[in-house]
């Protein structure tokens, strides 16, 4: 089965380095990733306190590339939908899908509560949950119909004209991350945060559940097959030594980055109903409303137990097993274009269609991601995309 490539990315920020000059940058890199023949463009939204994000408002840096590009398709990885407005959304999305020829792709999920806490929200997971469901029927219903009649909890609606449609019909691909079950039962195209062990697990859950909410041999309402993935951060140079010395440096600025800015904050306000891991200020033993088994429990976890597959180790021996290397528990893999090709072929025996890159995180820099793609569309993407990837340099 012949792969389609995908980005995944943050904007983090870069010391020293103005946000204006970030932001031209990036857009260079995508103008590569479209001569490149990679499908999509995927990026993720977090607001303050948050630091690794310097793209809150995604659809206005998304504005950007859907000039800066012809082929690549592009979108929110994802709306964190709780914090939007649907009226708002619907008509930025059929902008954005005019504005691109039509080449948007709809990531959508809940978000944490702790930034919804920062919003003025309710922010407990029941609530964070209702807020969701809600926001994804009205902007649904509203992409796909000339006018909304919507009575919930949190908006009513009452033949609203939608003045503004998108260019696809009925409306662009939707996506959910990191649930395949809540993915497939509606009818989403999906993406992994994990490693490669409990992969192929997901793989087979999503096509199960899939077939069993959609139909056997079923499309996605586009006519197209859904699309399975799981985010890879990557480091590629020439020899295995200099990807790891390169990687390992950047990886814990990245995990930083991530995690202990909002961290500190919870700490320094004495928030301490979101300590832990799950900074979830209700007990899920007294939920307020009613949530689907399969979003009140991490699916990676419970699908290690008994379905897990144990994959070979030839490629941990080569980089380890650490915060680097071909297998590392945090989705982060740093080699040779030769030992990512090893890890490609492993990545083909899981099923999977869609494989989703992440090329500057951490401390790396825009030389530094533009190395990777470069060996990556040269040396990797043409022995496993279903087209061959473009030439060309910047």
């Amino acid at each position: 089965m012949a792969l389609q490539f995908g980005v995944f990315d943050h904007i983090e920020p870069v010391p020293g380095m103005p946000l204006e000059e970030i932001y031209r940058l990036r857009l260079t890199q995508l103008e590569r990733l479209d001569s490149a023949g990679f499908y999509a463009y995927h990026l993720a939204e977090h607001h303050t306190p948050a630091v690794h994000s310097l793209a809150p408002s995604q659809n206005v840096f998304l504005a950007a590339v859907s000039q800066r590009t012809r082929n690549l398709r592009f979108g929110p990885g994802v709306y964190v939908l709780p914090l939007h407005h649907p009226i708002r959304l619907i008509e930025e999305i059929s902008m954005l899908d005019h504005l691109s020829g039509g080449r948007v792709e709809l990531g959508v999920g809940r978000g944490g509560v702790f930034e919804a806490f920062f919003w003025g929200q309710d922010s407990d997971v029941e609530t964070n949950y209702a807020r969701y469901l809600e926001t994804l029927r009205c902007v649904q219903q509203g992409l796909s119909s000339e006018e909304l009649t919507f009575h919930g909890e949190f908006y009513d609606f009452d033949q609203l004209p939608m003045r503004l449609r998108p260019k696809q019909t009925p409306y662009p691909p939707f996506w959910y991350m990191r649930n395949v079950e809540t993915a497939a039962k509606d009818g989403m195209n999906t993406i992994i945060v994990g490693n490669l062990d409990g992969f192929e697990a997901n793989v087979r859950r999503y096509r199960e559940e899939w077939e069993k909410h959609q139909g056997v041999g079923a499309l996605t309402p586009q006519g197209t097959v859904p699309k399975i993935g799981l985010v890879v951060h990557l480091l590629l140079a020439e020899t295995d030594a200099e990807a790891e010395a390169q990687a390992k440096p950047a990886w814990e600025t990245y995990r930083w980055n991530l995690g202990t800015p909002r961290r500190l904050e919870a700490e320094r306000r004495g928030l301490t109903q979101f300590f832990g891991d799950r900074m979830n200020p209700r007990p899920a033993a007294a939920p307020r409303r009613e949530i689907p088994p399969e979003e009140r429990r991490d699916l990676y976890a419970s699908l290690e137990d008994g379905q897990r597959q144990q994959r070979r180790s030839s490629l941990r021996g080569t980089l380890g097993d650490g915060h680097t290397g071909a297998g590392a528990g945090f989705g982060c893999i740093a080699g040779s274009p030769a030992t990512i090709r090893e890890y490609m072929d492993e990545y083909m025996e899981t099923g999977a269609n869609y494989f989703v890159c992440s090329f500057q995180w951490g401390s790396l820099s825009h030389q530094q991601a533009m190395r990777s793609i470069e060996l990556f569309a040269a040396e990797i993407m043409p022995h496993y995309a279903a087209t061959p990837a473009a030439g060309g340099t910047d």
